[in-house]
């Protein structure tokens, strides 16, 4: 039997992708609050898949394309409530280039998702100062230390 997203904690690979002070991030609304929010692209990390592998693959299934030089920089917990009902995430959290260079051109990225539509570039600047809201909590802090990340290392 399948479980419904809320019902267990599920383990997550989500990126950011950076470019000239912006973040790459699906918008997402909640019909029960009545809000808006944004959040980095990725998904859930099937049974026996390493999260950097469930990163590239729900990349390509959400956007068709291809990413690299794909690097972990954190973990974050995610406890929250979506549509009226809770839920829990374990999120491993990555940085990584898209392959084909002409993604950071584009002004937003179709998202082959039900519930998430387009996938816009969003100025960190605006994420800091609260003009835009982005979830999972704890992503800002891991975007200042942006400039550790190359000492981690490729994966995979």
């Amino acid at each position: 039997m399948s479980k419904n997203w809320h019902e267990f904690t599920r383990p997550v690979a989500l990126c950011l992708f950076t470019n000239n002070g912006r973040l790459l991030a699906a918008k997402g609304t909640d019909s029960v609050k009545q809000t808006e929010f944004y959040r980095p692209i990725g998904g859930m990390i099937e049974f026996g898949e390493y999260g950097a592998d469930a990163l590239s693959r729900e990349v390509m299934e959400e956007t068709g394309q291809k990413i690299k030089n794909i690097k972990y920089v954190g973990t974050l917990e995610n406890i929250f409530t979506y549509e009226g009902k809770s839920g829990h995430e374990i999120i491993l959290m990555y940085d990584a280039e898209f392959e084909n260079k002409s993604v950071y051109e584009q002004e937003c990225i179709d998202i082959v998702e039900v519930d998430w539509c387009k996938a816009y570039w969003l100025s960190i600047e605006d994420c800091i100062n609260g003009k835009l809201t982005i979830y999972p909590n704890g992503i800002l802090e891991l975007l200042a230390k942006g400039g550790n990340w190359s000492n981690q290392g490729n994966i995979r």
